[in-house]
């Protein structure tokens, strides 16, 4: 007699278009023991709704998986009768994570977070990782700066960079954008155009997706070295040979505050005190005390980002329209960024709070985010998004534009001011220099020339 067959054990996991995916891909996507019954989705605009294909899904998957909103999850968890929710996204609070736990399990299901090494992926080629403990300390400076130095030494570098998969995921499973025309062809959103721009600028090569197995043989191949550029408060799909993570003196506190960002922090092999040429020195001092603290075996550096204005003169004594990178002024917290900055130290005559001439679309984030100061989150996960940003900046009674976002707003649409790019990289600043422990590391490595 055959011995009685066990259900299987049905699973939601909850996420934002990228780690969901990428966990569901490396734990769940052949485990016969169980069925994922949905995803849920938050933080992004224009997600849900959606299927995760049959095709990225595997074989015990032919009809994919459905993609339902985050707000659905009490009443899908009751009837679909799911045993286990997995939490699977960044940037949220210690205690907004435990809010969505006690809604699973209310809900009649377990709640469970993956960590490490159930997710992360070797490599054949050594990776240096760039993560930190909030969305908008300075990552993707950081690798970009990274990359450079790796060139000077005869490397020849890929970037790996946390998944934005918004649109079409059968056409978003492996991505290799080389340049702005890739991106246009790949047909990226503004969010992804922050991300890739000034990176293809610098001269690197940009891998990205839903199938970070792929991705990450595809790399390894073109490659000597990988860097990953992490998303968000995110821990790297892809196990780290040195790890680098940021910490924000703007934010002081935030260190262990939130989820993943405080278990990057405690798995740094060098933290990086970030824009210490804008902060206080009480802040600074805060975070390098919670950073001995939480973990003493990092090696602690510290980090400028300066700002340049392509023409301050043309800020001085004007209205100022000031547009933001828009996940660090979301869910990143931050009320501005350096766009502000830049226009307040060119002596603009007013920084212009947008609300006032916000269309619908773009009022309603700053509804949903209230701690936004005066300026305007560049928007654009979606074409009508990216719309409505377009109309809000032309709305704008303002002389200038001065424009934060790393992307190139002209390309994107047709405005009737003229733009002002801030820029911001990173600068090494004190000893120990970040330099000098990366070239520790090649050398250990035996990388480089």
């Amino acid at each position: 007699m055959n011995a009685e067959k066990k259900p299987r054990t049905r699973i939601v996991i909850m996420g934002a278009a990228g780690r969901d995916f990428h966990n569901f891909n490396q734990v769940y996507r052949h485990d016969k023991a169980v069925e994922v019954v949905a995803f849920t989705a938050a933080q992004i605009s224009g997600i849900a709704d959606r299927r995760y294909p049959a095709s990225l899904a595997g074989s015990l998957y032919p009809e994919g998986i459905a993609i339902v909103p985050e707000s659905e999850l009490e009443s899908l968890c009751r009837r679909e009768q799911i045993d286990c929710v997995v939490f699977a996204y960044s940037d949220l609070t210690h205690a907004r994570v435990m809010h969505l736990a006690s809604r699973a399990m209310v809900a009649g299901a377990d709640f469970l977070l993956l960590g490490p090494d159930r997710t992360m992926l070797s490599a054949k080629v050594p990776v240096i990782a760039v993560s930190a403990v909030r969305t908008g300390c300075g990552k993707s400076q950081t690798t970009r700066w990274l990359s450079k130095l790796l060139r000077k030494k005869g490397l020849q570098v890929a970037v790996i960079r946390h998944p934005m998969p918004y649109g079409d995921l059968e056409k978003q499973v492996l991505q290799r954008f080389a340049t702005k025309a890739d991106l246009d062809l790949a047909e990226c959103t503004i969010e992804e155009r922050e991300e890739y721009e000034p990176h293809l600028e610098v001269g690197n090569i940009v891998y990205a997706g839903v199938d970070y197995g792929s991705i990450v043989a595809k790399a390894e191949a073109e490659a000597d070295i990988i860097l990953w550029d992490g998303g968000n408060n995110d821990f790297p799909f892809i196990k780290p040979d040195l790890h680098l993570v940021l910490v924000d003196p703007l934010r002081a506190g935030d260190e262990t505050t939130h989820h993943p960002g405080e278990l990057v922090l405690r798995m740094a092999d060098i933290a990086i005190v970030a824009k210490v040429d804008s902060a206080a020195d009480a802040d600074i001092q805060q975070v390098t005390n919670t950073i001995k603290r939480v973990n003493p075996n990092a090696v602690i550096v510290r980090g400028a980002s300066p700002i340049q204005l392509d023409d301050p003169t043309a800020v001085t004594d004007r209205r100022v329209l000031v547009v933001e990178d828009g996940p660090t002024t979301t869910h990143g917290g931050m009320a501005y960024g350096a766009g502000y900055v830049a226009a307040t130290r060119a002596r603009a005559s007013e920084i212009v709070d947008p609300r006032a001439y916000a269309v619908p679309e773009i009022a309603r984030v700053y509804d949903r985010y209230p701690h936004i100061g005066p300026i305007l989150p560049a928007m654009g996960y979606f074409p009508a998004q990216l719309k409505a940003l377009e109309a809000t900046i032309n709305n704008a009674d303002v002389d200038v534009i001065v424009a934060a976002t790393p992307s190139d707003l002209n390309s994107l649409m047709k405005l009737n001011k003229p733009v002002v790019k801030a820029r911001y990289e990173f600068s090494e600043t004190g000893k120990p220099s970040l330099s000098t422990l990366v070239e520790e590391f090649l050398t250990r490595n035996n990388l480089g020339v």
